[in-house]
């Protein structure tokens, strides 16, 4: 990341200006999953989660999937013919995508000037309309529709891997 990382209102403006419809709820921050359940109420959709990771060799993964997804890395790391995947440290997250722990998020690829994140998509996850996620801080909830944020995706000059992530293993096709 060259430049400072876009604030929440940089990012709707560029959905804006992408012409990608959205709708931003604000809360208190949330950290974990369990509280965004807590606090969300009735917010429609499919609810996500995005895990930021790093494999053996320096490469780097967004995979983002359903909240109530079982990730094992383990097998998605082998789906996906990587090496082994640990978690990617805090300071990284933010060189890399310009955002803290419990903000990640698929719009953070705004920031990934260089390109270094290869992101990860659940397939279950696009069949859900709207899909929700963090505006780069984890006060506010961003609902987009799967199109659009493959649309955005694209836009920020990246290829999304598609996986069904409920049963990755080393025999599972990826797109």
């Amino acid at each position: 990341m060259r430049s400072p990382p876009l604030t929440p209102d940089q990012l709707l403006a560029s959905l804006d200006a992408l012409g990608i419809a959205h709708k931003t709820y604000s809360h208190p921050p949330v950290f974990t999953v369990a509280e965004a359940v807590r606090l969300r109420g009735q917010l429609p959709g499919g609810h996500c989660k995005s895990l930021f990771l790093k494999d053996k060799k320096g490469g780097l993964w967004l995979v983002v999937a359903l909240e109530a997804s079982r990730v094992d890395l383990k097998r998605l790391a082998d789906a996906l013919g990587a090496p082994r995947f640990s978690f990617g440290s805090a300071e990284l997250l933010y060189q890399v995508l310009g955002v803290r722990p419990g903000s990640v998020t698929p719009f953070a690829l705004a920031n990934d000037a260089d390109h270094r994140v290869t992101i990860v998509l659940d397939r279950a996850m696009l069949d859900r309309d709207p899909l929700n996620y963090h505006p780069l801080e984890n006060d506010r909830t961003t609902a987009i529709s799967a199109a659009d944020l493959l649309r955005f995706i694209a836009a920020c000059g990246h290829n999304p891997r598609i996986l069904d992530l409920d049963i990755a293993g080393p025999a599972e096709s990826c797109s």
